[in-house]
Order: structure tokens, then sequence, then C-alpha cells
């Protein structure tokens, strides 16, 4: 296999073409979000530069308390992102409910991929731990704000529905359980069909990254299989534990529904 490819400033810059493509079309069509599209660009080259720095170090002084550390930076800017896309209003539990499950479900994930799977020596190598740790805590934060925003949508739209069944005796959790499935359901889904169209449509961009460093393609293949199938898990874990207790939160102690609002929009 042949070295990676180093690019420089000048070949890196001549990305930004596309950018100014996107820009010209919005303006083009009137759609005014050129201000928008440049703050995102400008912020994703700075976090990355930043990262890229903060990495080389942490990779070059491995230690158990750097690589902790990442997991729990990558997992608070996780959960906060996850606040920030929700549409509805939530209390405290809520929020911290969001937080154990995305915690729960990421952490028992990433460390089962890397220990027992993997078997890295040891288990903090900032090499692997962090990389695979992140694919799996971004598909799980996507996962839980589709969830999230699933099931106060339904619950705020099928709340006649949903006291009907709670008049004729049903439980909340019976009331609760179409809902809880169709959060569940929604959640999983973009994941599920990536993995459809995954070697025929597409090259995962794990995969495609070790192939370009010039990993065997065979070894790469067995790499992005695992770490799919990691990221599966997680969502499960992650989604399942926040519904299963979450839809108890929508209800008092006399299992009425609560009053479900939405944010303000700026």
């Amino acid at each position: 296999m042949n070295d990676v490819i180093n690019l420089s400033i000048w070949q890196l810059s001549i990305a930004y073409v596309f950018m100014l493509i996107l820009i010209l079309i919005v303006r083009w069509r009137g759609i005014h979000r050129e201000k928008l599209i440049l703050i995102a660009s400008v912020r994703m080259t700075v976090q990355l530069m930043l990262m890229g720095w903060w990495l080389l170090y942490v990779f070059e002084n491995p230690s158990w308390w750097l690589s902790s550390l990442m997991l729990l930076i990558m997992l608070s800017f996780a959960t906060a992102n996850v606040y920030k896309r929700v549409q509805y209003l939530m209390a405290p539990r809520m929020k911290l409910l969001v937080a154990g499950s995305l915690f729960g479900g990421s952490l028992i994930s990433a460390l089962i991929f890397v220990v027992i799977i993997v078997q890295i020596r040891p288990w903090y190598e900032p090499q692997y731990l962090i990389p695979i740790s992140g694919m799996i805590v971004g598909n799980s934060m996507t996962g839980i704000t589709l969830a999230l925003n699933r099931l106060y949508g339904g619950m705020s739209e099928k709340r006649d529905l949903i006291e009907n069944s709670l008049m004729l005796g049903a439980t909340p959790r019976e009331a609760s359980k179409p809902l809880i499935n169709q959060a569940f359901d929604t959640a999983i889904l973009p994941t599920v069909n990536s993995m459809v169209g995954m070697g025929i449509i597409s090259l995962p961009g794990m995969m495609t990254g070790q192939i370009l460093s010039g990993t065997l393609p065979t070894t790469a293949i067995r790499y992005q299989i695992g770490i799919m199938l990691a990221i599966l898990g997680s969502l499960a874990l992650t989604i399942i534990t926040f519904l299963v207790i979450g839809c108890r939160l929508f209800y008092t102690g006399d299992a009425r529904l609560v009053d479900i609002k939405k944010k303000e929009q700026a």
C-alpha cells in the first residue's frame, strides 16, 4: 500500500470552492443562508484544527486521565447539542435522563468494542479509543435527538387519544407504547438505512480514512463492520433507556399527562 498523500494548506484551500458554490446557489435562489454557511465553514475549520493539535498532544502523551477527559468533553458537548436541537421545553429530570442515557449507552458500547472486540492494551490508548468513541457518541447523539423530538411531538399531537386511553383504564405505559415504538423506529431508521447501502452505494468515513492512510481494504472493512454494529448497539441502549424511563416523566403521580410546550422560536 502507498503512503498517505499529505495535503498542503494551498491544496486544502482549493476545497473551499465547494463552499463558494453553495453560497452562490443560495444567493441565486434567495434562500438567505450565506451567513450561516460561512459561519459553519469557519467554525468547522477552526474546531478541527484545534482538535488536531490537541489530539497530537494526547497521542504523544497517552494516559488514562487524558483519554477519560476527552470522553467527558465529547459526551458533554453531545449532551448540550441534544438540548439545543430538541424543539420542546424539557424538565430538569428529563435533561438528566437524556444525559444519563447518552453517557451510559455510548460508554458501554465503546468500551465493549475497544476492550473486548479490538482488545486494545491499555484500554485508554487514544489512537483507538477517541476516534471510535467519537463515532459512537455522534450517532447516539443524533439518535436520541430524533427520539426526543418524535416522542414529544407524539405526546403533544395525540394528547386527546392518550387521555381517552387513560380514562378507559389504560396505564401510562400502555397508553404510551405506540408512541415509544414510533420514536424508537424513527431514531434507529437513519442508521439502519445507511447500513443497507454500505459497500455498494457508499464507502463509510472510517473505512475510507483507513484505506487512505494505507490500511489494507480487508482490514478496514472488518473495522467498519465492527464499529457499525457497536453504533447500532449504542443506539439501542441509549434510546430504549431514555424512552422506557422517559415516558413516565410525561405523567403526574396520579397518571395525568403533563403540559408539553414548544420552545419559542428565535
